[in-house]
């Protein structure tokens, strides 16, 4: 019994913790209108920043917390809110949820770039060095007192401001119709302004209450966020009660299962992944009904011309040659990965481009693939990769079936907690026989991969793989391309565009959406098989869901619902990691933050970089001459290169600022000639028949 009070009181305080941070998280949500995935982050710079201040700089406790919870974090509140949100605010729900993504991503990286994540930094609970209270024969300490105190606290205010002030109706008014609050004398702005330094000051409490008992960790503080999910979900996103009984169940059931669960290989993961397990079961289990201040704003999703297609399948096989006839052995194994990385990236296509279907757990799926391929085609199987492929298709239609209930953030976080459940359980299991059958993933360490026999031939060296990846890229995209032109590339577009619409007029829902997650799911083990084998040996960590936020960050950025999104993102994430990572290991991070920091721009081209490339080169493309031009530089620049004549850096300088100037001058030829004004006719351009009759009417109207 003196056990299970103790396990008790350990679980109230960390529901406590959770409380708060899911607190803040319901507050943005039903004031803002916007469900913060980087809610966990905030905290996790704010315990960062406390630490600096409190430890690294020697500041006094008490002026420290002041420093950061009245300071730092509502000065982040404001710039999240006027920096981020706001310009995304008319934007659909799929672009403010990516935004807060980015969010997350950014955080995290600018905390390891900041703070070296090799050096331990602990920090001392409040009050350490007072003795424990007595509550029978548990002990509760100063500090777990004092978090249970806080989250009482935090309870009545909250529920004192948003129901007993009118800064309190003003922000639960201004998420259901703005304009409409706006009419009635309210301020929106203050009202979004207000939530989100709330919000965030509610999570820099939270990360300062649970630093001292986890270890300082970036992406664990910021994943504990899990747990804070699961809690607000509870509370259906809008209560503050159930919030807290959520929390409460977190809490306990994590303790308990720390105390009680059997000892053996394979049950630690689950103690782990049992907040995540849990708002699976909560999102499945609750009615959701329509999230306040949701709207409808689709991106138009272009139609692959069939030229289109094939001059991007083209493209890649030319870019692949092009890799493999210039690149040192060395640049080959960095540069190696861009091809099945995009075959990852262009999972996401048809799966959230056309169908609408926001999921984070591709990564994680890649993974599945990389590990099946590595154990089936231990020795180059060719028959192990479609295997392992069709062993993905499974998976995916397995999520589909859940989906059915979830869509919007539902679904996003329902995948977010399957792809936890995968790190922090499933991938981390030793060998098991089900029904007879052996069972292996990592098997608690690394799978050596090897590269597959094809006629005859063991693909084992950097340049083989690459030109393989990137085959298996070109017929996918032309794949995706068709499947874009098809009849059920349509009843996509149908499913994304309305659901309930889709399924009144006959379609079924359940088959499409199995189909589509298959499908997804097929080329993202595809592209983990191939990133593999360019790896040579894989891990359980390289496959969480952090590892895999940058990839589907690149995918949206350049455009979910275009095909050429795929290469796209292999080539923007792996040539900058590269290329910084030259500079030395401080750079390291410098990548992820800069494309979460590209994520963050989402507001000004909502459509995707690729759009927008498409009509700036669109004249150089239809002018057959100078198109003709660059296609001799570039074979110049290439020949150059393969027989090593100069440096290729400096080639590829010459290439692309001959690029550039050609579509400037492209451009210009294309242009319309600005109209001249009527006494010009006949002087700076030869007469015509019918100007006669416009001069007559201009002179009349005159």
């Amino acid at each position: 019994m003196d056990q299970f009070l103790a396990f008790t009181v350990v679980g109230l305080s960390t529901a406590a913790i959770y409380a708060v941070i899911g607190s803040g998280l319901v507050l943005t949500h039903t004031t803002a209108g916007v469900f913060n995935f980087a809610h966990g982050a905030a905290g996790m710079l704010a315990a960062f920043a406390y630490w600096q201040l409190a430890v690294g700089w020697g500041w006094p406790v008490p002026l420290a917390l002041a420093a950061v919870l009245l300071v730092l974090a509502p000065a982040f509140g404001l710039f999240v809110e006027r920096v981020l949100m706001r310009p995304v605010q008319a934007l659909g729900e799929a672009e403010r949820l990516v935004m807060t993504v980015a969010l997350l991503t950014g955080c995290i990286a600018l905390a390891r770039w900041v703070w070296d994540p090799n050096t331990p930094r602990p920090l001392t609970p409040f009050f350490a060095d007072e003795p424990a209270l007595r509550l029978g024969p548990a002990a509760v300490t100063w500090h777990q007192a004092v978090t249970m105190a806080v989250a009482l606290a935090v309870a009545g205010g909250l529920w004192f401001l948003l129901h007993r002030t009118r800064a309190g109706t003003e922000m639960r008014a201004s998420v259901d119709d703005r304009a409409l609050a706006g009419l009635t004398g309210a301020d929106p702005l203050r009202a979004g302004r207000l939530a989100w330094v709330l919000g965030i000051q509610l999570a820099a409490v939270g990360g300062i209450l649970i630093a001292p008992t986890v270890a300082l960790d970036a992406q664990q503080l910021s994943l504990l966020i899990v747990s804070a999910y699961t809690a607000a979900v509870f509370g259906r996103l809008r209560s503050l009660p159930l919030t807290f009984l959520g929390a409460i169940a977190v809490g306990l059931l994590e303790a308990y299962l720390a105390g009680y669960l059997p000892q053996n290989d394979y049950l630690p993961g689950l103690r782990l992944a049992a907040p995540a397990l849990l708002l699976l079961l909560a999102l499945l289990a609750f009615p959701h009904r329509r999230l306040p201040g949701r709207d409808r704003r689709l991106v138009p999703v272009a139609l692959p011309a069939r030229r289109g297609a094939l001059l991007l399948a083209g493209g890649i096989l030319a870019l692949a040659l092009l890799l493999v006839t210039v690149l040192s052995q060395d640049a080959l194994i960095s540069y190696g990965a861009i091809f099945a990385l995009g075959v990852i990236a262009l999972s996401y296509v048809p799966l959230a481009g056309y169908a609408g279907q926001v999921s984070l757990c591709q990564w994680s799926i890649a993974g599945i693939g990389a590990v099946a391929w590595g154990h089936l085609g231990a020795h180059g199987e060719l028959w192990a990769l479609p295997v392992a492929v069709l062993g993905c298709a499974a998976v995916g239609a397995l999520i589909a079936l859940p989906a059915l209930r979830l869509s919007g953030i539902y679904l996003a976080l329902g995948t977010a907690a399957f792809a936890v459940v995968l790190d922090r359980w499933i991938f981390t299991l030793p060998a098991f026989d089900l029904l007879g059958v052996r069972i292996a993933l990592f098997d608690q360490g690394s799978v050596s991969v090897t590269g597959p026999d094809l006629f005859g031939l063991h693909l084992t060296t950097p340049a083989q793989l690459l030109v393989l990846a990137a085959v298996c890229l070109a017929l996918a995209s032309l794949g995706v391309a068709a499947l874009r032109r098809g009849r059920f590339g349509r009843r996509l577009i149908a499913l994304r565009d309305s659901e309930a619409a889709y399924a009144t007029l006959g379609g079924r829902l359940l088959g499409a959406k199995v189909a589509v997650f298959a499908l997804s799911a097929a080329i993202a083990g595809l592209g983990g098989a191939l990133y593999g084998m360019q790896l040579q040996t894989v891990t359980a960590e390289q496959f969480n869901l952090v590892a895999g936020l940058p990839i589907f960050l690149i995918a949206v950025i350049a455009g979910l619902g275009h095909v050429g999104a795929g290469l796209f993102a292999g080539v923007a994430f792996v040539v900058p990691t590269q290329a910084l990572g030259e500079l030395g290991a401080w750079a390291q991070d410098l990548s992820a933050l800069l494309i979460a920091l590209a994520g963050m721009g989402l507001a000004h081209s909502p459509s995707g970089v690729i759009a927008r490339f498409r009509i700036e080169w669109a004249p150089l493309a239809r002018d057959r001459l100078l198109l003709g031009a660059l296609g001799a530089v570039l074979a110049g620049c290439w020949l150059l290169a393969a027989l090593g004549a100069t440096d290729g850096r400096l080639l590829l300088g010459v290439a692309l600022a001959t690029a550039v100037a050609l579509r400037s001058r492209a451009a210009a030829r294309q242009q319309a000639p600005a109209e001249l004004p009527l006494e010009w006719w006949g002087v700076s351009r030869p007469w015509r028949p019918e100007d006669g009759e416009v001069l007559s009417r201009a002179t009349a109207a005159g």
